[in-house]
This record gives C-alpha cells, structure tokens and sequence, in this order.
C-alpha cells in the first residue's frame, strides 16, 4: 500500500552615428556579447540526479510521507538547453502538482515541483510551453505535441502518474534524461511503473528530441475494497 500512497502524494545595441573609432568600440562590445552568450550555452559533460523520493515528516500532519526532492544545487546551474530538456519529460508526468490557491476554472494555476524548481512557472501556462516552443523551435513533432498534450493533473487525482527518479547525463552536444515513474488508477485498482530515457542533441539556439527508448511496463492489480 505504501507504493500507492507515495503515488498520490527561464543584447542591447549602441546607437550608430557615431565616429569609426566609437564604431569599433561597438563592434567589441557586441562580440564580447555574443561570445559571452554563446558560453552561456556550452554544456559541460556529466551525469548527474535531478530528482529522487524521500520518507520526511510532515509537523503539520504529525505523520511520514514519501516525497519528491528536488537538487535544488543543481538547478542554480543548469544551462537553457538543460532545462527546456528536462522541462519536456517534466510536461507530461505530476511532480506533486497541486492548485496554487483556489482552483480556476481554466486550470491555469496548477504548481508542480519539476517546473517550480526549474522556473517554468505553472502547468502549460504561457512561460512553460514558450520556454519550451523557443527551444524546441527545429522539432515540429515536439511543437505539434504541445499544441494537444498538456496534461493539467493534480497529485489529488484518482488516476495519475509521478516520477520516482529522474537523473540527466550531458556528453558532448547530447542530452538525455532517464527517469523512473509509477502510475496508479484507484477506480481500477491498477498500478504500473516503468523506466525510460529521452535522448536530445543540442544546436546552438534549439534541441530536438531524437528518441525514447521506455521499459517494459509492469502492471499490478489490487482490491479498491468495493
């Protein structure tokens, strides 16, 4: 029962008219901003674990609960590519997401734990999905898939899933992010957990999703008591 329960539980230019020697002035400055940029972008070979469950007290419920950590160290070092990478595995799968205040009625306010740390704001608002489309701009699979699939579920819900792990390996322009999940459906009584790593290549400005490569998915049955 307990596997069940931890279930539910991201250059300003100088104006010109000026003479050549203040020109060239310019010029530097502009490179000098444009190198600056693109060292922003360089990805430093790694492997790295973003995510994991841990067993912490709550003092306000006066009990124990598995929950998501988060490598909060981590994510004050993470490049723009790594992220746009890690934000698309965290798109589709609940991190704890819950209703940020009161429920809106366009589901605009759901938090989850991946996008929070990563700074993507909410679910499928317009600073997640338009981090990501800027960055996946060169993959119309990707693009085509955010149009149709942004799930906006709660940790609350009878149905769902939520990660277990998640740990990204950087090598060279490759970016791949291997996770572990688990979903259950209460109505059903059916669990199910699985593996998978997303590979993606990074270029310049844009990354694209290359493949998927998931498990085997092992299911379980239990008795919901009706």
């Amino acid at each position: 029962m307990t596997k069940y329960l931890h279930i539910l539980t991201i250059v300003f230019l100088v104006s010109c008219g000026q003479t050549n020697s203040n020109s060239d002035k310019n010029v530097a400055v502009n490179i000098d901003s444009e190198a600056k940029t693109a060292k922003s972008f360089t990805l430093t070979d790694k492997t790295v674990k973003f995510l994991w469950r841990e067993d912490k007290y709550d003092q306000e419920l006066k009990d124990t609960f598995n929950t998501i950590v988060i490598n909060e160290e981590l994510c004050k070092t993470l490049t723009e590519p790594e992220i746009a990478a890690l934000g698309y595995v965290g798109t589709y799968i609940g991190s704890e997401c819950q209703w940020d205040g009161e429920y809106n009625e366009d589901r605009s306010n759901l938090k989850c734990k991946v996008l929070t740390a990563l700074n993507l704001g909410y679910q499928c608002s317009d600073k997640h999905l338009g981090f990501l489309r800027k960055w996946f701009k060169n993959d119309k699979k990707v693009l085509e898939e955010f149009n149709y699939n942004c799930p906006t579920t709660p940790f609350t819900a009878s149905s769902q899933e939520t990660f277990s792990e998640i740990t990204l390996t950087v090598k060279g322009n490759n970016i791949s992010v291997w996770f572990s999940a688990s979903g259950v459906n209460m109505p059903m009584g059916e669990s199910w957990s699985y593996t998978e790593t997303d590979y993606f290549q990074f270029d310049n400005d844009n990354i694209r999703l290359i493949k998927k490569k998931q498990s085997k998915i092992e299911r379980e049955h239990f008795d919901t008591g009706e």
